[in-house]
C-alpha cells in the first residue's frame, strides 16, 4: 500500500459544485479544493431542469487538471441534494435531463397522493417528511403528464448515483440518497414498492439498494485516457450531501444532536431505526439515512438563507456587507428584542426579504435585522433541539455545528445559549469530509463511524462554546 492515498471528493449542490482532494498518510489528513464550478437550474417551456450534461462536463475537467498535475487518485467519491433522478434507456443513455426540484410540477400533488394513500400511512410507511418535491411526489406528477422518459426508462438513477454512473457505466442506487425519496420503507432495504402500485408509478425501474461505502466501477477507459488518471475507482459514499456532512460529526459518543448550518439547516440526532410516532407526525420530523445502516432522525429548519436574501438586497442597494461586517452588526443590536418565525411559509422565497421581515419587525436598521435573524435562527434550534429530546433514546449533553454555519461565532454562542447544552463548532468542510471518509472506510483505512469521528476530531478545529 502507498503511504499516502488520495481520494477525491466531488460535492455537487444545488447553487455551486466544488472537488475537493484529501490525502491520508502519516502526516494525517490534508485536505484541499481543486476546482469549484456553478450549478443552477434551467428553465425550458416553464420546466426546471439540471443541466446535468454541464456538471458532468465540469468533473471531467477536473479530471484532466489532476491529470496534468501528475496526481494519482486511489478512489473518487460523489454527493449531492437528495430527491431528483434521471431515467435511462435500455441502450444505457439519458432520456432528457433530470427536473430540478425547483420545479413546480409538484404543486397540489401531494393532496391527489393522499386521495389513494392517506397522508398519515404515506408517513407510517416511509417514515419520511412530506415536501411537496420528494420523489414520490414527482414521479406521479410525471406519470400523470405522460412522460415519455419515465416510460421508456430501464431504471432510474438518483443524482449521485447519476453521475457515478456517467463516469464508470456501472448503475447503482445508494441508501442514504434513496432515503429521502419518500418511497423507501422504513426498514431502509427496499423501497416500498406495494405502495407505488397504488399510486400507479412503476416500481420495476428502481434498482437494488447497495450501502455507503459500496465500491461502484472504475472510471470509463475514455475518461481514464483522456485525464491521463487510469481507471481510477468510484465508490457509493453516502450521496446525500447532508449524511456525508453527519458522518463527519466529530462525536465521541451518541449523545448528540447535529446541526447542519448552512443556506438551509438540518437538526436530528443519530439513531438505530426510524422513530415513527404521532408527534413526529405532527412535528413533520424526517427518517433518512445515515452510513452503516444508522438513521438520521431529523427536522428541517429555514437557515441562512434569509440572511443571504437580505444581503442580496443590500448589495444592489451598494450595501455590500462582508460576514465580519454583519456580525458587529448584529451584536450592537444584540439587546434587539424582535423576533421572526425562520419556518413561516412567508419567509420561504419571498420577492422582498427585507419587507417581509419588516412587516414583522417594523422598519427597523439593518443591525437591527441581522440581529432579529441570528436570534430568530437561535431560538428556532432550541425549540427544535427541546423536541428531539423528547425522541431520542438517549440524554443530548452537546450539539455538534458542522458546515459553513459553524464559522458564524456570535450565531453559535447564540445558539448555546437557547439550546442550553455545550455547541462544539466545526468542520466547515463536513460534507467533502464525510464523502473522503467514506472512501477511506471503502479502502479499510477505517473500521467504523466512530473511527472516522475521532479522525476528525484530532485532524479539524473544533470550538466549543458554553451555555451561559
Amino acid at each position: 500500500m502507498e503511504s499516502v492515498l488520495n481520494f477525491l471528493a466531488f460535492d455537487c449542490g444545488a447553487t455551486s459544485g466544488r472537488a475537493v482532494l484529501s490525502s491520508f498518510g502519516k502526516d494525517g489528513i490534508r485536505m484541499e479544493e481543486v476546482y469549484r464550478f456553478p450549478n443552477h437550474p434551467l428553465e425550458i417551456g416553464g420546466k426546471f431542469y439540471w443541466n446535468v450534461y454541464s456538471i458532468y462536463s465540469h468533473i471531467l475537467e477536473c479530471l484532466s487538471s489532476l491529470g496534468r498535475r501528475g496526481v494519482r487518485l486511489d478512489s473518487i467519491g460523489i454527493d449531492t441534494w437528495g430527491v431528483d433522478f434521471a431515467c435511462v434507456a435500455a441502450d444505457g443513455s439519458l432520456l432528457g435531463l433530470p427536473r430540478a426540484y425547483r420545479d413546480p410540477y409538484t404543486r397540489g400533488v401531494p393532496e391527489k397522493v393522499f386521495a389513494k394513500v392517506p397522508r398519515r400511512e404515506l408517513y407510517d410507511a416511509t417514515g419520511t417528511q412530506i415536501m411537496d418535491f420528494n420523489t414520490v411526489f414527482q414521479l406521479y406528477a410525471q406519470t400523470e403528464e405522460g412522460s415519455v422518459a419515465l416510460r421508456e426508462a430501464e431504471c432510474l438513477l438518483f443524482m449521485p448515483d447519476l453521475l457515478s454512473y456517467l463516469l464508470t457505466g456501472e448503475k447503482v442506487c445508494e441508501y442514504t440518497d434513496a432515503s429521502t425519496s419518500g418511497m423507501l420503507g422504513r426498514c431502509g432495504t427496499d423501497f416500498d414498492r406495494g405502495l407505488l402500485e397504488r399510486l400507479g408509478i412503476r416500481h420495476d425501474i428502481l434498482l437494488p439498494i447497495v450501502s455507503p461505502g459500496t465500491p461502484v466501477g472504475r472510471l470509463r477507459p475514455e475518461i481514464a485516457s483522456a485525464s491521463g488518471l487510469g481507471r481510477v475507482p468510484v465508490v457509493a459514499v453516502a450521496g446525500h450531501d447532508t449524511a456525508s456532512a453527519v458522518a463527519a460529526v466529530p462525536a465521541a459518543d451518541e449523545n448528540f444532536a447535529y446541526l447542519s448550518s448552512g443556506t438551509w439547516s438540518l437538526m436530528g440526532i443519530e439513531v438505530p431505526e426510524a422513530i415513527v410516532s404521532d408527534e413526529s407526525f405532527r412535528l413533520n420530523f424526517t427518517n433518512e439515512g445515515g452510513i452503516e445502516g444508522s438513521t438520521r432522525f431529523l427536522k428541517n429548519i429555514t437557515g441562512m438563507w434569509l440572511l443571504e436574501q437580505c444581503r442580496r438586497q443590500w448589495k444592489a442597494c451598494g450595501k455590500d456587507y462582508d460576514y465580519d461586517t454583519i456580525a458587529n452588526m448584529a451584536q450592537s443590536e444584540a439587546g434587539f428584542s424582535g423576533r421572526i418565525d425562520p419556518d413561516d411559509p412567508r419567509f420561504a422565497n419571498p420577492a422582498d426579504m427585507l419587507s417581509e421581515i419588516k412587516a414583522v419587525t417594523g422598519d427597523v436598521s439593518d443591525a437591527c435585522i441581522v440581529s432579529c435573524v441570528f436570534h430568530s435562527l437561535a431560538d428556532r434550534y432550541g425549540e427544535v433541539l427541546r423536541s428531539l429530546q423528547s425522541f431520542a433514546p438517549f440524554r443530548i449533553e452537546r450539539l455538534h455545528v458542522i458546515g459553513g454555519g459553524s464559522a458564524n461565532e456570535l450565531l453559535n454562542r447564540w445558539t448555546a445559549d437557547a439550546v442550553g447544552i455545550p455547541v462544539v463548532a466545526g468542520p466547515v468542510e463536513a460534507t467533502a469530509i464525510g464523502n473522503v471518509m467514506m472512501q477511506a472506510y471503502a479502502a479499510g483505512l477505517v473500521k467504523d463511524r466512530w473511527e472516522m469521528r475521532r479522525k476528525i476530531a484530532s485532524a479539524f478545529p473544533l470550538k466549543t462554546f458554553e451555555p451561559k
